[in-house]
C-alpha cells in the first residue's frame, strides 16, 4: 500500500470518505511481545480524537496495574476536567469488573471472564465506547470460557460505529477471518531467552 493508497478499490457504492469511516475489528496476535503494547498505542490515538474507550484486560491480575492503564486513566482525568480528549473506562479481571464482584469472593476465573464479556456484549448493544480495547481475550476463546459462535456474531453484527481490538496469542480462525486487519507478531529474539527478567519502562 504505497503512500497509503489501497490497492484495491471495491465496486461496493461507498464513497472514499464512507469507506474510510467503516470500523473495524483488528487483531494482533502471535507469539511475540507487543500486542497490547501496540492496542494501548491505538488507544491513546483515538483518546486524541475524542474517542470513548473501554479497556478491558481479561487474563492479567486486577493487583497488577502496568504503566499504560496509569497514562490513559490520567488522561480519562483530563478529560473530565478540560473536555480535551475522550473519556477512559479501564476494567480488568477480577476485582477490576467494579459491577459484579464482591470483597471475598472466592476467585473463578472462568466465571469472571464469561461476566467480563457479557457485560462488554451490554456495552456494545447500547453503543457505548468508540474505542474496545479487548486484552488477552484470545485466551478466553482457547480455553472455552467464552462460546466462539457468540464472540463471532457480536462482534461482526456489532452496531454502529464501534470499533475492537483484540490481543493474544493463537487467535482463533473464525476471528481472524471477519477481521478488518490483523497482525501477527513473530517471536525473533527476546531478553526472556537468555534468562532476563521484565524491566520497568519496557514491561510494565
Amino acid at each position: 500500500m504505497p503512500q497509503g493508497v489501497p490497492l484495491v478499490v471495491p465496486d461496493d457504492g461507498l464513497t472514499t470518505k464512507q469507506r474510510r469511516n467503516q470500523p473495524l475489528l483488528i487483531v494482533n496476535t502471535g507469539n511475540g511481545k507487543g500486542k497490547s503494547t501496540a492496542a494501548f498505542g491505538l488507544a491513546l490515538r483515538a483518546w486524541n480524537q475524542g474517542w470513548d474507550i473501554g479497556v478491558f484486560q481479561f487474563v492479567k491480575s486486577a493487583k497488577w496495574r502496568i504503566g499504560e492503564q496509569t497514562v490513559l486513566e490520567r488522561l480519562g482525568e483530563l478529560h473530565e476536567q478540560t473536555g480535551e480528549g475522550g473519556p477512559v473506562e479501564w476494567h480488568k479481571m477480577g476485582s477490576g469488573w467494579s459491577w459484579s464482584r464482591k470483597p471475598g469472593t472466592e476467585t473463578d476465573h472462568a466465571a469472571e471472564a464469561a461476566e467480563g464479556w457479557a457485560e462488554v456484549k451490554r456495552r456494545m448493544a447500547a453503543e457505548q465506547h468508540d474505542l474496545y480495547v479487548l486484552d488477552e481475550f484470545t485466551y478466553l476463546m482457547e480455553r472455552g470460557w467464552v462460546d466462539v459462535d457468540d464472540v463471532i456474531e457480536t462482534l461482526r453484527d456489532r452496531p454502529g460505529r464501534q470499533y475492537v481490538v483484540v490481543t493474544g496469542r493463537r487467535a482463533h480462525p473464525d476471528l481472524t477471518d471477519i477481521a478488518d486487519l490483523v497482525t501477527e507478531m513473530g517471536h525473533v529474539k527476546h531478553p526472556f531467552d537468555r534468562g532476563q527478567k521484565g524491566q520497568r519502562g519496557i514491561e510494565w
